[in-house]
């Protein structure tokens, strides 16, 4: 093995969620960010069809998300708790970067849309570890918000695109696993001998 291989196979063996609360500043830099996206564009793409698009949220606009996904929730949810309101409308203020992730599925294509969203799913991977590789937090998280119509069309997703979640990004420390937590992986794989 390559020594740069060792330094990826440990870089994608220690990636873990950040919870987006526990993300902080500093954020990545434009460069860093533009890294980040170049590995995310390098995902496996059946059809060549790039169906991710991405929406960056940072500065001032995190507190204008911010106060989007708390009145969307409001509108869909009146009866959500308190504390669960200050979780939704605290997670885009502390976090430096926040990513919108969207879809741009073509129904009407030979690749079937499964294979179109397994594609933005392997390109938001990449993303999650090429953050981590350069030392940052990160968490991708979905729900009532990243579905919601209004929120992805407030985030500039115009039909027939629409919104998969959010990236949070920032430092913070990655959780460790212990024990159970950790996945056995004969638990998922198996041979076929038939």
């Amino acid at each position: 093995m390559v020594p740069e291989a060792g330094l990826a196979l440990e870089a994608l063996l220690s990636r873990r969620s950040v919870p987006a609360l526990q993300l902080r500043e500093p954020g990545p830099s434009e460069t860093q960010t533009r890294l980040a996206i170049a590995a995310a564009l390098r995902a496996p793409d059946h059809g060549a069809l790039k169906p991710w698009r991405l929406v960056m949220i940072r500065g001032a606009a995190r507190a204008r998300l911010s106060e989007l996904l708390v009145s969307r929730m409001q509108q869909r949810e009146p009866a959500t708790p308190p504390g669960k309101l200050e979780r939704v409308r605290t997670m885009p203020l502390t976090a430096p970067l926040v990513l919108a992730v969207g879809a741009r599925i073509r129904p009407d294509h030979k690749v079937p849309e499964v294979e179109q969203l397994l594609a933005i799913g392997a390109a938001v991977m990449n993303l999650l570890n090429a953050f981590h590789a350069q030392g940052f937090g990160a968490i991708w998280l979905t729900g009532g918000n990243a579905y919601d119509p209004a929120v992805a069309s407030a985030l500039g997703f115009t039909p027939p695109e629409r919104c998969l979640g959010f990236v949070y990004v920032g430092s913070g420390e990655v959780p460790a696993v212990d024990g159970p937590r950790a996945p056995a992986p004969a638990d998922f794989v198996r041979d076929w001998n038939p």
